[in-house]
């Protein structure tokens, strides 16, 4: 064989092997994509993501329903000759109730029912008469005592971040009267448990904690 056909030979032999080498990672990577395609389970797994219920508890927060700041007492005390509006005791007990769940009372979004769902967020000394000392209104406003609609006033002031209702207002007399109503029915030691302080629902067992299914088998 002439030095020349051995060459030929060669070079022939170099440039195949140079051509296949491209052509085998190209046909590897194509099968790793059709094996991919085709197992399910290659895929991401869905239970990776992010846990919507890992989000900060809204009830961890601080609590909506405490006291917080200070108040001058003169928001909050009824004015001298002042007489809460008359009307039939029902009408104003059926407005007061309403009131007591209208979250538009409000500039936090919360209602007095917010706090007192089921009797919550009241203290003992709730099923005395009025007026009486009550230790949010004396850490707050520094009132030795306070009357039923003062107290009305102070949680329109403090918790719901609002306002105090008008002296003289049918809102001020419903509230009052169906927040009596609602005294009558107190019995200290009966109060439910707040619902910010209830377990979070969110922190039971992560169905996407259990074992992968795709996952295999040891």
């Amino acid at each position: 064989m002439t030095s020349v056909a051995r060459a030929l030979i060669t070079a022939g032999a170099v440039l195949s092997f140079g051509m296949a080498g491209p052509v085998l990672a190209l046909d590897a990577q194509a099968g790793a994509q059709v094996a991919q395609a085709t197992n399910p389970c290659a895929a991401k797994n869905p239970c990776a993501a992010k846990n919507p219920c890992a989000a900060k508890n809204p009830c961890a927060a601080k609590n909506p329903c405490g006291p917080a700041g200070k108040v001058d007492p003169k928001l909050i005390t009824r004015p001298a000759g002042t007489k809460l509006m008359a009307g039939t005791p029902a009408d104003l007990i059926k407005e007061g109730e309403r009131l007591w769940n209208d979250k538009k009372l409000s500039s936090n979004g919360l209602a007095c029912q917010t706090c007192h769902q089921g009797n919550a967020a009241f203290q003992p000394s709730f099923a005395k008469p009025y007026p009486h000392s009550v230790a949010m209104v004396k850490e707050k406003a520094g009132m030795k005592q306070v009357q039923l609609d003062e107290m009305v006033q102070i949680c329109m002031v403090v918790p719901m971040a609002s306002k105090p209702l008008a002296w003289g207002s049918k809102d001020l007399a419903a509230l009052t009267a169906y927040t009596r109503e609602v005294q009558k029915k107190f019995k200290p030691g009966a109060a439910a448990a707040n619902p910010c302080a209830a377990k979070n629902p969110c922190a039971a067992k992560n169905p996407c904690a259990a074992k992968n299914p795709c996952a295999p088998k040891k």
